[in-house]
């Protein structure tokens, strides 16, 4: 099997790591690509000896660790990357990647000791330090688009956990809509299929056209929104979901934020 065929099944979610951290379509997008034409330029470069997901990260972070911080996107005193260079003064990206890599993408923590070149001891302070400075950051009003009631209990606690306040638990698209206008939250976590066979994505392109807010979608099926053919969404949690994922997805989140942006 060649080394793109490997490859090819973890690119989905190479895409939805890279969007989480960067919180943008567009950015993490262009960081994938950028890791895949390093491994076309030089595939002997690629890492020997593990799994081939763990050699795809570990490009990846090659690429955006010799970057990101001075290779910003034209507009970046605005909007998002302005919000998110004012969080980054106050938190280093590596507490990020150790809390996205572990809590959104499954890695162990030898892993992540691994991907981000850092001793194992260090890896789970770095997640705790994450969590905590980040929480620290955002503070958040949040409408919860789920039909199924386990499901939306276990969401409201997490969120509650983590010092959000929830506005409503809408069952359908229709809910969704009312709820959103009569007390606007400043995140969305968005089922995809409700109780009346509508669409949480349908009910999020309603609220979007009348507000801008931050959306968390929840499938069993992310790879399904992930191909880069389209726009998608920036943050996506997999069913069955551990706690951690939502913790970690929610403060990605906020964290690009305009609205809880620290001044």
């Amino acid at each position: 099997m060649s080394l793109g065929q490997q490859l090819h099944p973890h690119l989905p979610f190479l895409r939805r790591y890279a969007r989480a951290l960067t919180g943008s379509q567009t950015h993490g997008d262009a960081y994938v690509r950028a890791t895949l034409e390093a491994i076309v330029a030089a595939p002997e470069e690629f890492p020997s000896g593990v799994d081939p997901r763990l050699g795809l990260y570990r490009t990846f972070h090659a690429i955006w660790s010799s970057s990101h911080m001075d290779d910003l996107p034209a507009g970046a005193g605005e909007g998002r990357e302005a919000v998110a260079q004012a969080r980054l003064a106050r938190l280093t990206p590596l507490p990020r990647q150790a809390l996205l890599l572990t809590a959104l993408e499954g890695f162990t923590v030898d892993d992540v000791a691994y991907l981000i070149a850092m001793p194992v001891d260090d890896v789970e302070a770095l997640v705790q330090e994450a969590l905590g400075e980040i929480e620290a950051q955002t503070r958040a009003k949040v409408l919860i688009i789920e039909d199924e009631p386990i499901i939306a209990m276990d969401i409201e606690t997490i969120v509650r956990d983590l010092g959000h306040d929830v506005t409503a638990i809408a069952v359908t698209r229709e809910d969704a809509v009312r709820e959103a206008m009569a007390d606007r939250p400043g995140l969305v976590l968005a089922d995809i299929q409700l109780a009346d066979d509508s669409s949480g994505i349908d009910a999020v392109k309603d609220i979007l056209s009348e507000f801008s807010v931050p959306v968390i979608f929840i499938t069993a099926f992310p790879e399904r929104l992930l191909t880069g053919e389209r726009p998608e969404p920036t943050f996506l949690i997999t069913k069955p979901f551990q706690r951690a994922t939502v913790k970690a997805a929610i403060s990605q989140a906020l964290f690009f934020d305009e609205a809880t942006a620290p001044a």
